[in-house]
């Protein structure tokens, strides 16, 4: 659990002393404000306030823990706005890319974001799980990031969702291989390899529900990466979606099925005050964006 972020909502109902207006100061809606406090209060083990049709009412031990909860909540934002001194002074910048983001737009990213520290500067890249760059991001471990659209971005600022061409990979001796008009019904009986759910529960669900709307409910393998997804499809048993452009790896055919459809969506996230690196970024995307 990121005990600083939900101890920033428990300050934040401290304050206002109402959950709609604590939300609206944390920017978020109110179900995941009052989730994450339930949360909370499990992680520690007490109420910390009482719920009612006027407000939130601190409970006598949410009134002796809430001096202690805004000092951590305090110094993790001095923390994070130390960091950024330091990484500012040092022409440092850390930034992130999903796993599924094409490794050109990860090289060309990183090539801009050298432009914007300078000779000298340092471009710290990771790539991760969508869910995992958010939290760094609003911790502050990361300045910016490209993630998958959808996703749950409460707690930083998003930019505009961007297009990237994907494909979709089927096994070479499928039928659907050869036809000249492929349909997803046609990929029936193949499994779907995919990353993990847990990686972007938003994203997933919506590929999902793209090809169920198409006439395709398939069972679903995990595929972490795109070596392991192109792995199943040649096995013969698995088709999935690609940005890696077309090749000649054996076993597996490219196919561009409803190009706009299948299109991978990101966005970039970032916390105030990284519009230099922001804007590197998204040159980038916007170069690279379905046409």
């Amino acid at each position: 659990m990121d005990l600083i972020r939900h101890l920033r909502f428990f300050v934040a109902v401290a304050d206002e002393r109402h959950f709609g207006k604590a939300a609206a100061a944390l920017d978020m809606t109110q179900p995941p404000l009052s989730q994450g406090l339930r949360r909370l209060e499990r992680h520690l083990g007490v109420e910390l306030l009482h719920r009612t049709q006027q407000g939130a009412v601190l409970t006598p031990a949410g009134v002796q823990l809430l001096s202690r909860a805004r000092l951590l909540v305090d110094d993790a934002d001095r923390l994070v706005a130390e960091s950024h001194r330091i990484a500012r002074t040092r022409g440092t910048v850390n930034w992130g890319a999903a796993a599924t983001v094409p490794d050109r737009v990860v090289t060309a990213c990183v090539t801009a974001l050298r432009g914007v520290v300078g000779a000298g500067g340092t471009v710290s890249t990771t790539v991760r799980a969508t869910v995992d760059l958010v939290s760094d991001v609003r911790s502050g471990i990361c300045e910016v990031a490209v993630v998958e659209h959808p996703a749950l971005v409460d707690g930083v600022v998003a930019g505009p969702v961007v297009k990237l061409p994907r494909w979709v990979v089927v096994p070479s001796d499928h039928r659907i291989a050869e036809s000249e008009r492929p349909t997803f019904p046609m990929l029936a009986g193949l499994a779907f390899a995919a990353p993990a759910r847990a990686t972007n529960p938003p994203a997933f669900d919506a590929v999902q529900d793209l090809l169920r709307e198409r006439g395709l409910d398939s069972p679903t393998i995990v595929a972490r990466d795109d070596r392991t997804l192109l792995a199943a499809v040649a096995a013969g048993s698995s088709f999935g979606l690609t940005t890696a452009p077309p090749s000649n790896a054996p076993g597996v055919t490219w196919l561009r099925m409803a190009p706009d459809a299948v299109a991978l969506r990101v966005r970039i996230i970032h916390r105030p005050g990284a519009d230099a690196h922001t804007d590197a970024v998204d040159r980038v995307l916007h170069r690279e964006r379905l046409r």
